[in-house]
């Protein structure tokens, strides 16, 4: 038997419920969920705290979205930041600004998630679940599609399955296939916001320590790829925070990560340790080193790494190793091992050509009436709420443009 829909989304996430929800068509859409229930990845948003979209301009988003951030400006445009806040506050879910983060004022993911829901079932929305989609067939009046249940044919179609992190979620990647089925190109997926872990690490003692907006720079090949500022934590094995994470996207197995990790110029620093020497030579490196922003047990495992003790007097100490100092303080090199896996990271790099859909409708530019919302997209946004914001600017504007 063959069901018939105005509208088809696949996936009951935010991005598949706010489309459906904002649809004008919504007493005629149905959402096909693989899993029990709806939004398992959005309830683990945020360590199920939330965090919904960030305060501020909504011009200050667009550079945080990596290289493909200009793709996301009509969206964010056309649904702000504060229409998401007016949102969930309208509809009795008031928002809090915690250090510019905005989370709902319970702080629990469920109740974002019980909104979209209620809504979607005001507005008749019809989702089935346990019904994984098999396949998707381009037919005459729209789509046939085939799921582990039922058939179904509808004359739009939006692919709302996220990408490809945490795949307990039930975010597998089949998306993509889905979109190659259509005649789409998929830019390959990686993980994306997820720690890095670093060969031969020698900061193991001091895990849990974090140093505040260092700056980082990805070297390959003795090549500057990426320079950022960021947050770091040091972790068992590697570096996190979210400096690291929204670099992730960036990084490679055999780069190098250079830090800084006194947030000073090597030239300047260079330059008062020379002056030191001479003015005051007898201060000893670990009451020098006390002028920067820097944990005291990181200065004695930094200075252990150079055999280097903590009370020796500056002006015993060689140009030579004044110059190891100015590396290991101002440029510590990490050598990266990998990049976490899709099991922890929190997002997807790469996804559906953006040149292959329409920026302004998020319609596909091969097929009419297909629409892709979301992760799903070649578009990964920084830590921070950036990339439910995202979520929900695309599937506002598809649901806007939806037949």
């Amino acid at each position: 038997m063959n069901f018939q829909f105005e509208t088809i989304i696949i996936g009951a996430g935010p991005a598949g419920l706010f489309t459906a929800l904002n649809s004008k068509i919504s007493d005629k859409t149905l959402i096909l969920e693989k899993n029990q229930s709806a939004g398992k990845k959005l309830l683990m948003s945020g360590a199920g705290r939330c965090n919904l979209t960030q305060f501020g301009n909504i011009r200050d988003f667009f550079s945080h979205y990596g290289d493909n951030h200009r793709f996301l400006i009509p969206a964010l445009n056309e649904f702000t930041n504060y229409d998401l806040m007016n949102f969930f506050n309208n509809h009795g879910l008031k928002t809090i600004n915690i250090k510019s983060k905005i989370f709902p004022e319970t702080e629990n993911s469920e109740d974002v998630l019980d909104i979209l829901l209620h809504e979607c079932m005001k507005k008749k929305v019809k989702i089935n679940y346990d019904e994984s989609v098999k396949s998707i067939e381009l037919i005459n009046d729209g789509f046939a599609i085939s799921a582990n249940n039922y058939d179904y044919i509808s004359k739009n179609l939006v692919i709302a399955t996220g990408g490809k992190s945490y795949p307990t979620s039930g975010s597998n990647g089949d998306g993509y296939q889905f979109a190659k089925a259509t005649g789409h190109t998929v830019i390959k997926p990686k993980p994306a916001l997820t720690p890095v872990y670093i060969s031969n690490y020698k900061f193991k003692e001091i895990s849990g320590i974090s140093l505040g907006e260092r700056k980082i720079t990805v070297m390959r090949d003795n090549l500057k790829i990426k320079i950022h500022q960021g947050d770091i934590g040091f972790t068992h094995w590697g570096l996190s925070g979210p400096g690291i994470l929204d670099l992730s996207r960036f990084i490679e197995a055999n780069d190098v990560l250079k830090i800084n990790l006194i947030n000073q110029n090597p030239e300047i620093f260079r330059e008062m340790l020379n002056e030191t020497a001479i003015t005051d030579g007898k201060r000893t490196i670990k009451r020098f080193l006390k002028n920067f922003t820097i944990p005291e047990n990181l200065i004695k495992l930094l200075l252990d790494q150079m055999n280097l003790e903590t009370s020796v007097a500056i002006s015993s100490i060689s140009k030579i190793i004044r110059n190891r100092l100015v590396e290991i303080f101002c440029e510590y090199p990490f050598h990266v091992q990998r990049t976490g896996d899709f099991n922890i990271a929190m997002v997807t790099a790469g996804g559906i050509s953006l040149k292959e859909v329409n920026p302004k409708t998020m319609e596909s530019k091969l097929v009419k009436n297909l629409y892709f919302v979301g992760e799903v997209l070649d578009i990964d946004g920084d830590t921070g709420g950036f990339n439910l914001q995202a979520a929900f600017s695309t599937a506002f504007l598809a649901a806007k443009n939806l037949s």
